[in-house]
């Protein structure tokens, strides 16, 4: 069964820097994109960014182009998030999962709250 595992979110200041990291185990993880969703209640589930399964090629929501970045560990099954320039918009729960969450699971995810 697939599982992820989310961590590194906090209260931050408006500016502001974090790193989420997500611990995956139950599926063979090189083999998948991965992405990272957020969301907040009332406005749905909002994918952020995405990453390949060799980790050569991403993308990313408009709204965090140039201020975000996916990474991965492969020997590690980790997938990271840095988060630089938050404002308050990025408030939301983060979770991770493979891209179109084929699994039909989702951690509890870590949640981000930036406010001054």
């Amino acid at each position: 069964q697939a599982q992820f595992v989310e961590s590194g979110g906090g209260l931050v200041q408006p500016g502001g820097s974090l790193r989420l990291s997500c611990e995956v185990s139950g599926f063979t993880f090189s083999s998948y994109w991965m992405a990272w969703y957020r969301q907040v209640p009332g406005r749905g589930r909002e994918l952020v960014a995405q990453i390949s399964g060799s980790g050569d090629k991403t993308d990313y929501a408009d709204s965090t182009k140039g201020r975000f970045a996916i990474s991965r560990d492969n020997a590690q099954n980790t997938l990271y998030l840095q988060m630089d320039s938050l404002n308050t918009e990025d408030t939301a729960l983060y979770l991770c999962n493979a891209l179109h969450y084929p699994f039909g699971s989702w951690g509890q995810g870590t949640q981000v709250t930036v406010s001054s």
